[in-house]
């Protein structure tokens, strides 16, 4: 089992940042691909970024050269910086964990979610 933990969600204004964290449990967190996923107001759940255990990172486009993702294996946390944000980037964002070895961009393939953090951008 792993639990994950989500903070540093809040509100901001367009064009600011924000650096989300997601604290896991568990002895094999290196060993997981880390995703993390959004979902806005009446929208389904939206694959964000991922990064495997070499490290490798993937992004969907519309936050590609702006958000970053990356893992410190010995916190056991994952982190995704988001700078220039939109409005269109309001949602309620998610942290996951999954076995698979690929980029994994589905929400099917991940087996353990955090709670969920709200992050807001006024325009």
């Amino acid at each position: 089992q792993v639990q994950l933990v989500e903070s540093g969600g809040g509100l901001v204004q367009a064009g600011g940042s924000l650096r989300l964290s997601c604290a896991a449990s568990g002895r094999t967190f290196s060993t997981y691909t880390m995703g993390w996923f959004r979902q806005a107001p009446g929208k389904e759940r939206e694959f964000v970024s991922s990064i495997n255990r070499r490290g490798d990172s993937y992004y969907e486009d519309s936050v590609k050269g702006r958000f970053t993702i990356s893992r410190d294996n010995a916190k056991n946390t994952v982190y995704l910086q988001m700078n220039r944000l939109k409005p269109e980037d309001t949602a309620v964002y998610y942290c996951a964990a999954t076995g698979v070895l690929g980029m994994a961009v589905s929400p099917s393939s991940y087996a353990y979610w955090g709670q969920g953090t709200q992050v807001t951008v006024s325009s």
